[in-house]
């Protein structure tokens, strides 16, 4: 998509960034953001050893609606990293930090309100999701022990979201290492030499949850100290920036909103073909969620980029963070494709020793090929959008692409059963990227056309 420059705002203050520095911000995201899915991919591989393909059903739907309850409120790391990278691009220190307190007060809110809520939140989950007996008791027993995590899960998000948006990414990567290490440690101890099963992954996962906040906060209080001490609580209440930050808030939770309902429905048909299907869905799902994360850290990387040019009114290093994301956005799709081919199978064999499941998983490993290509370009604009904290286009294009998904469902599921659900989940990542890139000149008008 061609860049709209007519009559812009340039600043022509640090316009260029090579590659070099763009790898330099990008491969600690990449680190801190696989991490997340590969804890994920732990996380059912070793629930994999016990011999009952329930149990893996059991995480996948509790890990289903902990991302429901998780990815609702995204917004609180993606809004922080772009408030906080225009702030840092106009170097505005108060708005700096104000873009971590402000958030972190919602994160606890929130949190606090999952816990309170906990009991309709499981029974409305597993009667819309479905699946045997074996497996919502499972699902409850994982869920029972997580839902205490929720403050402080929330919190990370806005801790990790502050520090990209600081271009802090080596503190972002500490912390997140720390809680996916911590959390893998759990996993093999507590399941494989302790025998807890299912609860034990969840317990694992609390801990590693509660000790990442501990460690963020205390890195976050030992660097800022003076600017903290400079905030007032009036500063903290201003109505304008916090309109603002509800308004990009709103539209990234609608946004996810479709996302969820998409991810939710896939599940929940996948668990109607038995369990077997659920099983070798979730192991792809876990592959597909590498993928995605890897997009991530490219993302990320561009989202710093663009906050720093919108802050700094510089549209040449807004142009470059454009093409940086697609030139690399592309490169790793390709490469990701190839692996996949290459290795598909023995990633699948780390997964799970069930035969039945493997099987299964491999006949339909054909759509973690096509996934990269198609999906990839719509990942890479979100982090254009984020940085620029205009989140309705990103609300508007997945809303579009669901319902595309909805009537690929309803045609081709019924001919071609559990191949249909996954063709329908490619073309929503096909569509996701192609409404989304319509937006592109909108948002570089708006940004740098000067008005005057």
């Amino acid at each position: 998509m061609k860049l709209a420059t007519d009559s812009m705002v340039l600043n022509n203050t640090t316009s260029s960034c090579s590659h070099r520095e763009y790898l330099v911000l990008a491969i600690p995201l990449i680190i801190s953001g696989i991490s997340t899915p590969i804890l994920g991919a732990v996380d059912t591989a070793v629930v994999g050893r016990i011999p009952d393909p329930a149990s893996i059903g059991g995480v996948a739907i509790g890990a289903v609606i902990f991302n429901t309850m998780y990815w609702l409120l995204g917004f609180l790391r993606v809004s922080t990293s772009g408030f906080t990278a225009q702030a840092e691009g106009a170097n505005n220190q108060n708005e700096m930090v104000l873009s971590l307190l402000r958030p972190m007060i919602l994160a606890i809110l929130f949190g606090l309100f999952f816990i309170i809520l906990q009991g309709p939140i499981l029974a409305i989950a597993l009667s819309l999701i479905g699946g045997s007996e074996a497996v919502s008791f499972f699902a409850s027993s994982y869920f029972s022990v997580r839902i205490w995590g929720a403050p402080f899960i929330l919190l990370s998000y806005v801790i990790i979201g502050w520090l990209i948006g600081m271009g802090k990414v080596r503190l972002a990567l500490a912390t997140q290492i720390w809680m996916n290490t911590l959390n893998i440690i759990l996993d093999l101890v507590f399941v494989l030499e302790l025998g807890m099963g299912v609860k034990g992954v969840a317990y694992a996962t609390l801990i590693a949850e509660i000790s990442a906040v501990v460690l963020g906060a205390w890195l976050l209080y030992l660097t800022n100290r003076e600017k903290l001490a400079n905030i007032k609580l009036s500063m903290l209440l201003e109505t304008e920036p916090i309109l603002k930050m509800m308004k990009v808030n709103r539209d990234l939770f609608l946004r996810t909103v479709c996302l969820l309902t998409m991810t939710i429905i896939f599940t929940s048909i996948g668990a109607s073909m038995g369990e077997v299907t659920l099983a070798a869905n979730a192991i792809l799902l876990q592959i597909h969620y590498i993928i995605a994360y890897l997009f991530g850290g490219f993302a990320n990387a561009s989202s710093i980029l663009v906050g720093r040019a919108i802050g700094g009114v510089n549209f040449f290093l807004y142009k470059r963070a454009y093409t940086l994301s697609a030139q690399w956005g592309l490169g790793s799709a390709i490469l990701l494709s190839l692996s996949v081919l290459i290795f598909g199978e023995s990633i699948i064999a780390s997964f799970t020793t069930i035969t039945e499941v493997k099987a299964m998983s491999e006949d339909f490993l054909v759509w973690m090929l096509v996934f990269p290509i198609f999906g990839f370009w719509g990942l890479q604009l979100e982090g254009i959008f984020s940085g620029a904290t205009e989140a309705k286009s990103i609300r508007d294009s997945i809303g579009l692409a669901l319902i595309i998904f909805l009537i690929a469902l309803w045609v081709l599921v019924p001919h071609y059963k559990n191949h249909g659900l996954w063709i329908a989940f490619v073309v929503f990542s096909l569509f996701r990227s192609f409404f989304l890139s319509l937006f592109i000149p909108k948002l570089t008008r708006k940004k740098f056309t000067n008005k005057n």
